[in-house]
């Protein structure tokens, strides 16, 4: 477990291993939650890297006889 410190301006500093494990660059958003007393940073991906993720899914789709 790494641990950091906070600046007196309650700033820190994202490990290197943890930055380029999870492709964290400079400039990039990311969401910080509070859950279970413990403060998680979750990355904002951009919306263009989705893009083909969901390629080859099923998109049939089951409806009932008196639904359009």
């Amino acid at each position: 477990m790494t641990s950091v410190t906070v600046s007196p301006k309650f700033q820190v500093v994202i490990p290197k291993e943890i930055r380029e494990s999870m492709g964290i660059k400079s400039g990039q958003k990311i969401q910080m939650l509070m859950y279970q007393n413990r403060i998680e940073l979750v990355p904002i991906r951009p919306i263009k890297e989705l893009r083909g993720s969901l390629k080859g899914i099923d998109t049939d789709i089951r409806r009932d006889n008196d639904r359009l």
